[in-house]
């Protein structure tokens, strides 16, 4: 079974510790993570950043139990549990396959994850439009057309990360 937790993100490492020792070696965490690169200082530099922030994914048959939440309610690193994980079990599923679908080799999430919406604002996060906002205004196979302010201008699909805001 899949549980949602928050975690402090100092104490990970810790966390997976004492969780191996509850639980034994048979679980499994998962935390999708975006690969942003940015230029600073003319620079181009790579920033991993976890998608859902401090919370992540743990998989394992003991967790249906009551008493197994509460033993593990105070364990080095853990903040708390997303209640309702119970009831979102396919959602949880469905999520996690999603982005493991849309992985890289390296592990990260690739520009595919994000569905697009002719009516929704994006974001750049990555190229040398990083931080401005566009809309799209067409979209083709592997071409955008965007509108940046008074700006209309045509960009490659993959060459760029962006996220809807």
């Amino acid at each position: 079974m899949w549980t949602v937790l928050k975690f402090d993100k100092k104490n990970l490492a810790l966390l997976k510790k004492d969780l191996s020792r509850k639980l034994g070696k048979d679980f499994k965490i998962y935390i999708p993570k975006l690969r942003i690169q940015k230029y600073k200082n003319n620079k181009l530099v790579n920033k991993d950043i976890n998608l859902l922030g401090d919370y992540l994914f743990c998989h394992h048959k003991k967790l249906e139990s009551k008493n197994t939440l509460n033993s593990l309610r105070f364990v080095v690193g853990l903040k708390y549990f997303l209640d309702g994980f119970i009831e979102s079990q396919k959602d949880i599923e469905n999520f996690i396959s999603k982005c493991r679908n849309s992985e890289c080799k390296d592990g990260f999430l690739s520009k595919n994850f994000f569905d697009l919406d002719l009516s929704r604002r994006y974001k750049f996060s990555s190229g040398p439009f990083a931080d401005k906002i566009f809309q799209i205004i067409d979209l083709q196979k592997n071409r955008i057309k965007i509108l940046m302010g008074n700006l209309k201008t045509t960009i490659k699909q993959k060459e760029y990360l962006f996220t809807p805001i």
